[in-house]
């Protein structure tokens, strides 16, 4: 297959399949510890996402689609497009360690093709800030899960490498979603990039500004405020008229923290995993693609994906030349386009030295454990000896075999892919 033959390869920006209409701006909506439980489109049974769930009814809803199941690693995957025993960032502290020099990250792809690039919100565990890496405007905060000034961490945040103070009653995810439609409004004559890395719905839980008096649901108060703010991106939009020369996708870091998987129930059943876990509710996470007139409406595919993808895909779209080096990610322009082309037989996912690849029915992890996906999300049994299992095992170890991740960049973090510094106080307790 296609894939396979590509491993080693630069995949190019551009063939005669993944022609598109027109270049697109581009919005990359990242949502940070939501896993498919926490939207209704995926079936969550305790919230409602009606916003976001209009995205998906105007473009495709992915159901295969995986990033690494820490923050750090799958921001890593996102904006290089290659895996993490490459660039040395398969765990949360590693992940700070990556350099320019070494990795080239989105907005620097596209900016020869005449992109202009913003990044707002969380910079997560990535390394220096985003102007190095690319960006020609940004707002960042520190740390994860910032939304108030009563917060240390929510004191002050970067705009354009200027420390901001946050003021008294001013909400961090309202300053930013300013910032993204003064952004859309200065550019919207010339194609951008827009990664959007919001806070929602990362720990500390607080109130939002629309949470109701005596209300102790601050966790679904959060994901109806995150829908919102999605909402009100596609109005601004309309309003601008760019809403179809703009391709919104939507996408999840990680799975749900651990603390709120219990009640992050699909169809009624809990996912099998959680947040850091290599089960998955772990890597499985949302994705909505949505380009009215170029992307198909409506549709809900099962094809595999993973955050690899998603650096050729932009490439291909913006007319640009991926770095040349090897690429891991595969161009989903075919899909998105509602067009024939190739597709991933299987995904690759890590986290510390710990890693798996997977098909449509098999996972076969470092361990050699082949397990049996047929009543995954929620379950992943060990498969059976059985003729079909065996044709896996043999086909899915061909591919770890070409990928060799042990010989790769070692991982020399904690086995659980965490900070270091936050291992060592969990053992002191």
């Amino acid at each position: 297959m296609m894939q396979r033959r590509q491993f080693l390869q630069t995949i190019p920006a551009l063939s005669a399949f993944a022609q598109a209409p027109s270049k697109p701006n581009i919005i990359f909506i990242l949502a940070d510890d939501l896993g498919i439980g926490g939207l209704s489109c995926y079936g969550a049974d305790a919230f409602r996402t009606p916003q976001i769930d209009a995205l998906a009814k105007s473009g495709i809803r992915f159901t295969n689609a995986y990033t690494a199941p820490l923050c750090g690693p799958s921001r890593a995957l996102i904006m290089t497009g290659r895996y993490g025993f490459r660039t040395g960032a398969s765990n949360q502290d590693a992940t700070g360690t990556m350099k320019p020099a070494n990795e080239t990250f989105i907005p620097k792809v596209l900016k020869p093709a005449g992109y202009t690039s913003a990044m707002v919100g969380k910079w997560g565990q990535l390394p220096l800030g985003p102007a190095e890496f690319g960006f020609d405007e940004h707002l960042k905060f520190q740390g994860s899960g910032t939304y108030w000034n009563t917060q240390d961490r929510g004191k002050a945040y970067l705009l354009n490498g200027v420390t901001t103070p946050l003021k008294d009653n001013q909400y961090l995810p309202d300053l930013m979603h300013e910032f993204v439609v003064s952004f859309l409004h200065r550019n919207r004559t010339k194609p951008f990039f827009l990664y959007y890395s919001m806070s929602h719905v990362h720990g500390e839980i607080l109130p939002t500004p629309d949470t109701a008096p005596g209300t102790n649901d601050h966790y679904k108060d959060n994901i109806n405020y995150m829908d919102k703010l999605v909402g009100k991106l596609m109005a601004t939009l309309d309003d601008l008229k760019l809403r179809e020369k703009t391709l919104v996708i939507f996408f999840g870091d990680n799975g749900t923290a651990s603390n709120y998987a219990e009640r992050s129930t699909v169809h009624g059943k809990p996912l099998a995993g959680s947040k850091g876990d290599m089960e998955e509710g772990g890597a499985l996470v949302p994705f909505i693609a949505s380009w009215p007139r170029t992307t198909p409406a409506g549709i809900v595919s099962s094809q595999l994906t993973d955050a690899t993808d998603f650096l050729p895909t932009f490439a291909a779209l913006a007319g640009a030349q991926v770095p040349a080096k090897p690429i891991d990610g595969v161009s989903l322009v075919p899909a998105l386009t509602g067009k024939p082309g190739p597709k991933r037989d299987w995904i690759f996912m890590q986290l510390a030295r710990m890693w798996y690849v997977r098909d449509a029915r098999f996972k076969l992890n470092q361990k050699g454990e082949l397990r049996d996906m047929s009543n995954a999300p929620f379950a992943e049994p060990l498969a059976k000896d059985t003729p079909e299992s065996a044709a896996a095992r043999k086909r899915l170890q061909a591919v770890l075999d070409k990928l060799n991740p042990a010989g790769g960049i070692p991982d020399t973090g904690p086995a659980s892919g965490r900070h270091a510094a936050n291992e060592k106080k969990k053992s002191k307790r």
